[in-house]
């Protein structure tokens, strides 16, 4: 099988994927939210590998998905997302397996989805067929909202761990990251951008990851091309200088 067209990247993520050996300090309460609606607000599920991968995928389409659909309106989110994650950039497997996101219109619609009947019901469902266990985050929107293209897109996606500064790392994301990233948007070619800053665990404990940012392509074939431009690997060597908690590459596509 021909390796991957995104590996000579690989080398370079990986080393900078590395966490640096300092204790983490959350001071997001030092950074001012911007100004206008409320962000809106996602639940986010992050399977690992199940035991068998054919077993997961029957019991989620044919029991798990039509479950959380028929309780929506109960549930109240607006939107759901859904990735199976293909390969780690240097093609070894991705650390997780598939994400499902569910967009609430904001915090407070979101807190009380989630405890509705209809969501416990949800969530308990999960053990019955995500066998390699799995993590669910709560998070708010930090870029302007986007809706899904008609068809499924490739994904690109950065999970950051806890960084040694929340504050640091918010202040050089918003004034040099992201900037960076539109300023080469159009040379790495993808379709739309979606950021999201996790709040916590959905049991109110500490977040298991801090930031998430994924990039849209029309096709597996626009990611590999994307990637390996110079511009992209401008950005990629840019997650050293903020990223300090480490960070988690993936590269999959949307299911529907």
């Amino acid at each position: 099988m021909p390796r991957p067209s995104w590996l000579p990247l690989a080398a370079l993520l990986l080393a900078c994927a590395r966490p640096a050996d300092r204790p983490a300090r959350d001071t997001t309460a030092a950074i001012q939210p911007p100004a206008g609606p409320a962000p809106r607000a996602i639940v986010t599920v992050l399977y690992h590998h199940p035991t068998s991968h054919g077993a997961f995928e029957q019991y989620y389409r044919a029991t798990h998905l039509p479950l959380v659909g028929a309780r929506q309106a109960e549930i109240g989110h607006v939107r759901t997302d859904l990735v199976l994650f293909d390969a780690a950039p240097d093609g070894k497997p991705a650390e997780f397996y598939r994400e499902a996101e569910l967009y609430f219109p904001d915090l407070a619609a979101l807190r009380r989805g989630i405890a509705t009947e209809g969501f416990q019901a949800a969530g308990g469902d999960l053990p019955r067929f995500a066998s390699g266990g799995f993590a669910v985050l709560i998070g708010e929107e930090t870029s302007p909202p986007t809706e899904p293209a008609a068809e499924p897109e490739a994904v690109f996606t950065v999970l950051y761990r806890e960084p040694a500064d929340t504050a640091a790392f918010e202040r050089y994301y918003a004034a040099t990251h992201v900037p960076l990233v539109q300023r080469h948007a159009a040379a790495i070619g993808f379709t739309r951008a979606e950021l999201t800053r996790f709040v916590s665990n959905l049991d109110g404990s500490k977040r298991s990851y801090y930031r998430q940012a994924q990039l849209y392509f029309a096709n597996s074939e626009a990611l590999r091309r994307g990637i390996a431009t110079p511009e992209f690997h401008t950005v990629a060597s840019d997650l050293a200088n903020f990223a300090t908690g480490g960070f988690i590459i993936m590269i999959g596509h949307e299911t529907r």
